[in-house]
């Protein structure tokens, strides 16, 4: 079994190596059994596992980080940063979900990362008065329902968010594109720094890694994995925030949008994300609550539903069946075990969901009622 200290340290070192990505760097260890293990492995043994090959398995074998792993483990120690590996239960469960979460994150702050809800805020960095209003309005309405703020600590939506957050007393978290070594744009260092106490900063990228604009997009995808809703303020027709709800998108995420009137660039992007059923259009803050069944209040039982002698048709009963064996399951789960087209499925989901039988969750999961 590896020492955990030993096990940080080829983390870190794993996760150094240039060409080894997040998906290559779990199969290795999947495959190795360890961090540690993928190093004391052959080469030969390298090429064997899948996805590797001889070039790939040269990379590894010859890559010179274990001195880069030890500078950072000292610069994490120095600067109190948490790093958090993707086998630790204190890893993101939401993003851990994800085939391309990273191994390792580099965090500082007190937020809870496995909060019970978290909203992820993006949009475009030339925000107009509209969009900040909207941010505002819509952070401050989310203020009593201990919602966590996620965003990228970028110009114009992100840091509204993340300020509106700080103001009304939310916890928010912003996810950079580089080590904690800085804060970029360097205009927004007063702000994290509140966010450390408030929130927190969020990273996959250790203190040497250099700051590339392929780092962005990248992390978006940390902030799409983090939330269980993700909401376009304002956006063109193309851009990073269409990109980061595109991902939430494919991890099963629930993906809003405001509208914003037709001849305004600004808001292309949401009205584009509407007409195309990528996102649910909101006007509020109570929308987003009622489509996430947020705003029940905590306090009220909720009466029994269930009917004790359910009428069901065929269908409906393969899929009761199937949430009878399992307490909740995600709609890409339940498309494959009934074997039921996208289209079928979604009609039989709502006509129970109407009928008292079904409810969603979050995250386009399904429980019995």
């Amino acid at each position: 079994m590896s020492n955990p200290s030993n096990e940080l340290l080829y983390t870190i070192a794993l996760n150094s190596i240039k060409g080894v990505g997040a998906v290559m760097a779990k199969n290795l260890i999947a495959y190795c059994g360890s961090a540690e293990q993928v190093f004391n492995t052959s080469k030969h043994k390298l090429g064997k596992i899948p996805m590797m090959g001889t070039e790939r398995a040269d990379w590894v074998a010859n890559a010179d980080v274990l001195k880069e792993a030890e500078a950072e483990l000292k610069f994490i120690e120095k600067n109190s940063i948490t790093p958090l590996v993707f086998t630790q239960p204190e890893f993101p469960k939401r993003l851990r979900d994800c085939s391309d979460s990273p191994i390792l994150l580099y965090y500082k702050g007190n937020a809870d990362l496995n909060t019970a809800k978290t909203v992820g805020i993006v949009g475009t960095r030339r925000a107009t008065d509209y969009g900040k209003e909207l941010t505002k309005k819509l952070v401050a309405d989310l203020a009593t329902h201990d919602v966590l703020i996620v965003s990228g600590l970028a110009y114009g939506i992100d840091i509204t968010a993340h300020q509106a957050a700080l103001d009304n007393q939310l916890k928010t978290l912003g996810v950079v594109a580089h080590g904690l070594n800085l804060i970029y744009p360097a205009q927004h260092s007063n702000t994290a720094k509140k966010m450390e106490s408030q929130g927190g900063i969020l990273t996959e990228y250790n203190s040497t890694h250099e700051m590339h604009p392929s780092n962005f997009p990248m992390r978006n995808r940390i902030v799409a994995g983090l939330c269980d809703a993700m909401v376009v303020v304002e956006s063109k027709e193309e851009g990073g925030a269409l990109i980061t709800a595109s991902l939430a998108s494919s991890y099963n995420r629930d993906v809003f949008a405001f509208p914003g009137r037709t001849i305004d660039k600004s808001s292309m992007g949401c009205n584009k994300l509407i007409k195309q059923n990528k996102a649910a259009m909101i006007e509020n803050a109570n929308d987003l609550l009622e489509a996430m069944n947020w705003n029940m209040d905590p306090n009220k039982k909720p009466k029994p539903q269930r009917q004790l002698f359910l009428t069901l048709s065929d269908d409906e009963n393969v899929i009761h069946q199937l949430l009878s064996e399992k307490e909740e399951m995600e709609i890409d789960e339940l498309a494959f075990k009934s074997n039921f087209s996208s289209g079928a499925l979604a009609g039989i989901l709502l006509e129970m969901e109407m009928n008292g039988v079904i409810v969603m969750l979050p995250g386009k999961r399904y429980k019995l009622i």
